[in-house]
């Protein structure tokens, strides 16, 4: 079993940034690839980033190029580097590991999200 606590959320004004971190349990993290998801109030889970084993990175349209994803194995830690926020942002935000050998768009495993809200 692995144990995904995210931080790092919080209020921010549009235009301005935030990284959350994701701390993950166990000795496997390495193994994981790591993906960052995100809800808005009435609106269903969407995908915003992941990164495979190996450091490759995919990104939602909507974030691509204002948001960066990134791991450090050392640490059991992901990140999601959020700039240029938009009011559009505002939401909570999951991170969700995915085991070796899982259907690319599952995971395994679920944190229980951070706020982020953004104001216009």
């Amino acid at each position: 079993q692995v144990q995904l606590v995210e931080s790092g959320g919080g209020l921010v004004q549009a235009g301005g940034s935030l990284r959350l971190s994701c701390a993950a349990s166990g000795r496997t993290f390495s193994s994981y690839t790591m993906g960052w998801f995100r809800q808005a109030p009435g609106k269903e889970r969407e995908f915003v980033a992941r990164i495979s084993r190996s450091g490759r990175t995919y990104y939602a349209d909507s974030v691509q190029g204002r948001f960066t994803i990134s791991r450090d194995n050392a640490k059991n830690t992901v990140y999601l580097q959020m700039n240029s926020l938009k009011p559009e942002d505002t939401a909570v935000y999951y991170c969700a590991a995915q085991r070796p050998g899982t259907k690319k768009d599952e995971y395994d495993y679920w944190g229980q999200g951070t706020q982020v809200t953004v104001s216009s």
